[in-house]
């Protein structure tokens, strides 16, 4: 039997939950279905699916199976799908992830302007400070404000982002304002992340780069719980210019400790690292790199 087709007849029952949901999705018979399965593991030696009366579940073979060729299969199809559509519009879902502060000022307005570019297009945008998995929750391409750490993805630089301590005009009032980062230690600083070790605020001074340790009554691990805070006038805080945007412009907020901050947070674009990219993810990708550098610098 024709490899393709037992490994299209695979991953449809893998996908559909069983045996007869896969020849209804694929049009094919049942029979036609168990055949191409039967003919898969025979050429393989081993069983890919637990069978009984009320379930089809993989293997553990089986799974490990799924996971390497349902890719290639995707690749297949977008490689079909590409050369067919080559002479239209790109079009599809593109599942995009991106910080939530971030996203909402600098990705979500973009989105209008990039649907109407390519109105076959469909975007999925997931918000979120937590990083996220992009293989096992289908991420197609990510924005990340800050370090990268995947080893396996392809990172592509498009802006900065510098760092910026801020504060109300009402904390400052009632507790003055610190003229050096050693002076944080005395002051409610209010901390992104909640761990210790995020709790370490990088400055510059004559002698080079070096960390204050601080601490203050509140720590999230949102941007927006840390920025209400400043707001409120609750303490201090440490951001990425491109996280605060308007706030700059509010009366009531205040930078300080310019002259001592230097760090950079990179804003990069992320692919899952994989041999085929869409025509459509690449686009997608173009587009913020070339929209994102005029919004945030």
């Amino acid at each position: 039997m024709d490899r393709f087709q037992e490994l299209s007849a695979f991953i449809a029952v893998v996908e559909a939950g069983g045996f007869s949901a896969a020849a209804r999705r694929t049009g094919d018979s049942q029979s036609a279905i168990s055949k191409a399965i039967g003919s898969l593991e025979k050429r393989l030696g081993v069983a890919l699916f637990n069978r009984s009366t009320r379930s089809v579940t993989l293997t553990d073979q089986g799974q490990r199976y799924y996971d390497r060729t349902k890719p290639l299969m995707d690749e297949m199809d977008e490689a079909d799908g590409e050369l067919a559509s080559s002479t239209l519009g790109v079009s599809g879902l593109v599942r995009i992830a991106a910080p939530s502060t971030f996203g909402r000022l600098h990705v979500l307005p973009l989105i209008p302007d990039l649907l109407s570019h390519h109105p076959g297009l469909q975007i999925d945008l997931v918000l979120s400070d937590s990083a996220r998995d992009m293989v096992e929750d289908r991420i197609d391409l990510t924005i990340r404000v800050g370090a990268v750490n995947e080893l396996d993805a392809v990172v592509r630089r498009v802006a900065g982002t510098p760092l910026v301590c801020v504060g109300s005009r009402r904390y400052f009032a009632q507790h003055g304002m610190p003229k050096t980062p050693a002076e944080l230690v005395d002051h409610n600083c209010l901390v992104y992340g909640g761990m210790p070790e995020l709790a370490n605020w990088p400055f510059i001074g004559p002698e080079g780069p070096f960390n204050v340790a601080v601490h203050g009554t509140l720590s999230s691990n949102s941007v927006e719980a840390i920025r209400a805070g400043v707001l409120a006038g609750v303490g201090i805080g440490l951001f990425t210019k491109a996280s605060l945007a308007a706030e700059l412009r509010h009366p009531d907020v205040v930078t300080i400790l310019d002259e001592f901050i230097g760090d950079v947070r990179d804003v990069s674009l992320i692919w899952p690292k994989r041999r085929f990219v869409p025509v459509r993810v690449r686009q997608v990708t173009d587009f913020f790199a070339a929209a994102l550098p005029r919004r945030i610098e």
